[in-house]
């Protein structure tokens, strides 16, 4: 059915949750599965404090712990349960493309992430990487709520 499974975290407890989940179907299946974590690059001006207040430099520093700690969770769950498992950081303004692009150049065959369940005015203002994701996808996306 499904042999490469992409699981997009953002590290946060519900991507968490979806990286558990998607380990446990790709065990399942017998799938492989890359996980991937994407960080927006720098910006002078920008909404958040952090990159105001930090040089591009240290920005980065604290992009890639982050990402290494959203990775190194996955990478633990994927040794727990015997999953052939490639992790990737990347950087993208526009974290949807990392992760459709992600999945057409990787050749998985599944997206399995996460829904944050933003509901009114902050799921219009915030938007949704995962509805994004749903709209532009050419393979099929799991949601794990």
């Amino acid at each position: 059915m499904y042999r490469h499974i992409l699981i997009p975290t953002d590290g946060s407890a519900l991507s968490e949750m979806a990286v558990r989940h998607g380990m446990a179907l790709a065990k399942a299946l017998g799938a492989k599965v890359t996980v991937l974590t994407a960080s927006l690059p720098f910006r002078s001006l920008a909404i958040d404090p952090v990159m105001v207040t930090d040089t591009p430099e240290r920005y980065q520093q604290d992009c890639d712990a982050l990402a290494e700690k959203a990775l190194g969770i996955a990478r633990t769950e994927a040794g727990a349960a015997g999953v052939p498992c490639e992790t990737l950081h990347v950087t993208q303004a526009q974290p949807y493309r990392a992760i459709v692009e992600t999945a057409q150049e990787r050749g998985c065959d599944l997206i399995c992430m996460a829904s944050h369940g933003r509901k009114g005015l902050s799921a219009f203002v915030l938007g949704s990487e995962t509805y994004t994701v749903l709209t532009h996808s050419k393979i099929p996306v799991l949601v794990c709520r």
